[in-house]
């Protein structure tokens, strides 16, 4: 399926604009190595002080690839009628631990004109948390291609295989175009060279009313499954410093911009 807040074939493709809530700099074992967004030399964020974690680091424990499977199994696990990215909850729904997760909008992909290609929330966010910013990227898994939702439709039947998968989630991955994020009004640089990210092999659990067939692809059950993947743009940023932030996502293809107003206290 590739999700994603606005475009894609038939699976949806995530690419969110997603807003994302970022994970924090503290980690395990080692330090991350970490860019201040607008200064791919050293610090500078105006003064919010706001790090982009490197894409090859290890923080709070996981990479961003093990990350990137935790934000999809938490936007699965959610009922499209108390879900963040269907703007029918609080964006603290859901959240846990010290990683927030934040995105785009997840909408119906046989009605296009209703997703829309701007978004603007504002979130509260609690001090010391980090986000995890999925800025586009597309997902699929095994139950998805099995009911059709997947590559298969594009050539031979897909056996849902991780190898398969995960190709047909990069395929769609390289169709994206013109992916870009800022943080306080700095632009974060190379984010296309920089922060591509495949998941980790993941499980996801659907509830009875679930995300997938609300967006259109129906014939999935509630249940576990297992093989899924993820292909995308992925950012990992520290705790803000507690006011008011403005995260900003955009891509050209799809078509899409997201704003969030964030709100540390």
């Amino acid at each position: 399926m590739k999700k994603l807040n606005l475009s894609k074939r038939n699976y949806l493709a995530s690419v969110f604009l997603l807003g994302g809530v970022v994970l924090v700099l503290a980690m395990l074992g080692t330090s991350p190595t970490s860019t201040r967004a607008g200064d791919p030399q050293g610090p500078k964020v105006t003064d919010q002080y706001s790090v982009v974690i490197d894409r090859d680091s290890v923080a709070y424990g996981r990479t961003y690839g093990e990350w990137d499977a935790a934000w999809w199994q938490w936007a699965l696990s959610l009922p499209p009628t108390s879900h963040p990215l269907f703007d029918t909850a609080d964006c603290s729904t859901g959240q846990s631990g010290p990683v927030w997760f934040l995105g785009g909008k997840f909408c119906n992909l046989n009605n296009p004109a209703a997703c829309g290609a701007t978004i603007t929330r504002t979130c509260s966010v609690p001090a010391g948390k980090a986000i995890y910013v999925d800025l586009a990227s597309a997902e699929d898994s095994a139950p998805e291609e099995a009911n059709g939702w997947g590559c298969g439709n594009l050539g031979p039947l897909l056996q849902g295989t991780i190898a398969e998968i995960r190709q047909c989630a990069e395929s769609v991955s390289n169709g994206y175009t013109g992916v870009s994020a800022e943080i306080d009004g700095e632009a974060v640089p190379n984010v296309m060279e920089r922060f591509r990210v495949q998941s980790v092999v993941f499980g996801y659990t659907l509830p009875a009313n679930n995300l997938l067939v609300a967006v259109g692809e129906t014939g999935i059950l509630e249940g576990t499954y297992f093989p899924a993947v993820d292909d995308g743009w992925e950012l990992l940023l520290s705790p803000l410093r507690p006011g008011h932030h403005v995260l900003q996502f955009s891509s050209t293809a799809p078509l899409a911009h997201v704003t969030y107003t964030l709100v540390v206290e």
